[in-house]
């Protein structure tokens, strides 16, 4: 679906366009013209295919999807992937920003994402002395503003994870703390890998062999690159964390086992004695003298309980029970 195609010269809007007239527009001196789609059919990427002489090799990942976060060259051209991450119903939902930069074009197509990016045109708008950069500058415009995006998600997961490390000394609570440490686990690396790849990837478009598309605009992705950068370290900081977090629960269940262990150990030998006095004295043998004794049964009693009580007390003093 076709968000708005618009032409800029200068740094200032032109109009929005119909997609026919693209190509005249391409051919205004400090002129690009600016795309946005959203979830587009194979039928609209050929149409810009067509319109802006995308690389087929590029068109092709975008039209397919589920692609790694990258950042490729084609001649003349560059081609960008960016995953958007949302919080849905408590769940981490990964989209896909395809962005494909070229001298007098942005096109820019949005995949399983709600997440709409029309804030960032209105901003590029505001700032002409910005825009008149061109293409690159709408670039980095775009992939900050998704970058942006990853602060609050780090947020969220770093105060689920306190949540959860108060909880970790409950009682009877270890079996749930496993299973959101190991969730929050899953949601940490899910962001780690739309970030890390990114990172690399941007850290191209400074310093060094710069495509000539962004030799204007270092300083603008160097900002992009720090901001992954904390992102990343932020992300690294909470893994080891959650890591240390599953550790010492693992610790707290074998502890709770063993307090389990040690009282089931402390009864059974107060309930063995006990069998063994019962044992010795239900044995049938005529010699024995108790047997005949007039008290010899209550005495047996007596001496059973005296003898488990002071078990008892021995291992209530020593913590078994």
């Amino acid at each position: 679906m076709l968000i708005n195609c618009v032409a800029y010269q200068d740094g200032n809007k032109l109009s929005a366009i119909p997609v026919a007239e693209i190509s005249d527009y391409l051919l205004l001196p400090q002129a690009f013209v600016w795309v946005a789609l959203r979830d587009p059919a194979p039928e609209e990427l050929a149409q810009m295919q067509e319109e802006f002489g995308l690389h087929e090799l590029a068109v092709e990942d975008a039209a397919r999807g589920h692609q790694r976060p990258k950042i490729e060259e084609y001649d003349d051209s560059l081609f960008a992937v960016v995953q958007t991450v949302e919080l849905v119903d408590g769940q981490l939902n990964v989209g896909e920003v395809d962005i494909f930069v070229g001298a007098n074009y942005v096109l820019s197509s949005r995949q399983n994402s709600d997440q709409p990016l029309l804030g960032v045109r209105a901003r590029a708008e505001r700032e002409p002395h910005l825009l008149r950069q061109g293409a690159a500058f709408v670039l980095y415009a775009l992939m900050d503003a998704v970058v942006d995006r990853y602060f609050p998600i780090i947020d969220l997961l770093e105060s689920e994870l306190e949540t959860i490390e108060e909880k970790i000394f409950g009682k009877g609570s270890q079996r749930a703390n496993i299973e959101h440490l190991y969730e929050l686990k899953r949601k940490v690396t899910i962001l780690k890998h739309a970030v890390a790849p990114l990172m690399e990837a941007v850290g191209k478009l400074y310093g060094g062999r710069v495509p000539a598309l962004c030799m204007n605009t270092q300083e603008y992705f160097r900002d992009v690159h720090d901001h992954l950068n904390r992102i990343n370290t932020s992300l690294d900081a909470m893994r080891d964390t959650i890591g240390t977090a599953i550790q010492v629960n693992l610790s707290m269940v074998a502890i709770d086992e063993s307090e389990v262990n040690k009282r089931l150990a402390a009864w059974a030998a107060i309930f063995a004695v006990a069998t063994a006095f019962a044992g010795v004295w239900g044995m049938n043998f005529k010699a024995m003298p108790e047997l005949e004794w007039h008290y010899g049964y209550p005495a047996a009693l007596v001496l059973m309980s005296s003898v488990c009580a002071y078990l008892y007390w021995r291992f209530r003093r020593a913590g078994w029970l």
